[in-house]
């Protein structure tokens, strides 16, 4: 099913793609201080190597969450960074190998999660060896807490936080009008639909509901996701209701889709790193 989609928004690939990584599109903001739980995430291999960097959140001090695709095979350990600004550290900070200001991680993904057709299950834990101590940390939500919103730019507003790109070319002949800066950024965005893949429609998936993504908006206005976003939190409040999941095209334009975690299958996984 993953064929339907352009393509997923984790994946800044560190050695492997052409695009740089960077943060929310144009139309957001700087995000400052206003959510210090979120952190710039770089996947490593069994021997270290670099993969792919996300986004995620801490919801304890030592439980980071984020996206399946940015936790999959080969992914084993991962660096993670909370500066507001990672890029005017580098390469002070480690970045990307990890240094003196990452917190190292084991990657988890979701039981359930398969690469072929990633949004259904897109979720990933990172159980960090080290606690990290911020003025607060996420929430996990109420089941259905996406379901009580509705839909539609008066009622359903989100905000998204993550460190990808600002802006992207998939034209490499344009490819100046990448911007891309490890900072992190925020924007507030509509939720279009609560229940549905990109258009796919629903999916039968048996015993559990038939499909756990909402699609939301994104325009030069407002802001959007981008590369590097994926895993990042879509917010309300502190409370997080979804991860970024995946986008409709190289340019990040248009509408994104993010996977909700307010199910128990999910809340239930997640609680299990948390311990008592």
């Amino acid at each position: 099913m993953k064929k339907f989609l352009t393509l997923a928004l984790s994946a800044v690939m560190v050695f492997a793609l052409t695009l740089p990584a960077g943060a929310i599109t144009r139309g957001g903001e700087l995000d400052g201080d206003e959510h210090p739980y979120v952190g710039l995430m770089m996947a490593k291999d069994a021997d270290g190597n670099p993969l792919w960097r996300c986004s995620g959140s801490l919801i304890s001090p030592t439980v980071y969450v984020t996206a399946g695709h940015c936790t999959e095979a080969p992914a084993v350990t991962a660096e993670v960074w909370f500066e507001t600004d990672v890029e005017s550290g580098v390469p002070e900070n480690g970045y990307p190998f990890g240094g003196p200001t990452s917190v190292s991680g084991t990657a988890s993904t979701h039981p359930l999660y398969v690469p072929e057709a990633f949004y259904l299950f897109d979720l990933g834990v990172v159980e960090l060896d080290t606690e990290v101590t911020v003025d607060r940390y996420a929430e996990l939500p109420a089941p259905g807490a996406v379901d009580a919103l509705g839909k539609g730019r008066k009622n359903a507003v989100v905000t998204a936080v993550g460190y990808g790109l600002q802006a992207a070319s998939a034209n490499p002949v344009k490819a100046d009008k990448t911007v891309a800066e490890k900072v992190r950024y925020q924007a507030d965005l509509f939720v279009v639909d609560t229940n549905g893949v990109a258009g796919i429609g629903n999916l039968d998936l048996g015993e559990l509901p038939p499909t756990n993504s909402m699609v939301l908006s994104g325009d030069a206005k407002h802001g959007g996701t981008c590369f590097g976003d994926s895993g990042g939190p879509i917010l309300i409040d502190d409370t997080i209701v979804g991860v970024t999941s995946f986008g409709l095209n190289g340019n990040c334009a248009g509408i994104g889709g993010a996977f909700r975690i307010d199910r128990d299958v999910e809340l239930g996984w997640i609680s299990g790193f948390l311990g008592d």
